[in-house]
């Protein structure tokens, strides 16, 4: 299943969504992958690990399942997520890159790939309908905390 879609940050057409800048939602994205459990309720514990320039590797902790993945960082642009295949888990990505299409216009583009082919995704058609929603309320939920830290003045850069 390849799955993405965005979600609007900044509208300078709109006065009535709060802006945030480019830092603040570079941060905020860096802080979902640092910790998670602030963004899935879901998950109990998330221990980093080997940090490098360009991202660290994690456990994620859902009881007794754990899952092992990489982050990547593009400084300002992208995080990006890869699961490699584990136990009954198979290999998967997640994208995040903010886009800014226009002068005073952010965006983030969700991009998901299960790593599943065609066949497979017709198979499980039904079931990837459900993922997608789940994916995109999740989604939905870490730009709204996003913006609740940023209002504390949480993902200021002297924070």
């Amino acid at each position: 299943m390849k799955f993405e879609h965005l979600i609007e940050i900044n509208d300078p057409k709109n006065p009535l969504i709060e802006a945030i800048t480019r830092e603040q939602l570079w941060r905020g994205l860096v802080l979902r992958a640092e910790s998670p459990t602030t963004f899935m309720p879901q998950l109990d514990d998330c221990v980093v690990k080997e940090r490098s320039e360009s991202g660290f590797t994690r456990s994620l902790h859902f009881g007794d399942l754990v899952v092992r993945d990489k982050v990547f960082l593009t400084p300002l642009q992208q995080v990006r997520y890869e699961v490699p295949a584990q136990g009954e888990i198979s290999a998967s990505t997640l994208t995040m890159t903010i886009e800014a299409p226009v002068e005073g216009a952010l965006l983030v583009r969700f991009c998901y790939d299960d790593g599943h082919d065609a066949l497979a995704d017709a198979a499980n058609e039904m079931y990837d309908e459900f993922r997608k929603s789940a994916y995109q309320e999740a989604d939905i939920d870490t730009i709204r905390i996003l913006r609740e830290l940023a209002a504390q003045g949480k993902l200021d850069a002297n924070h």
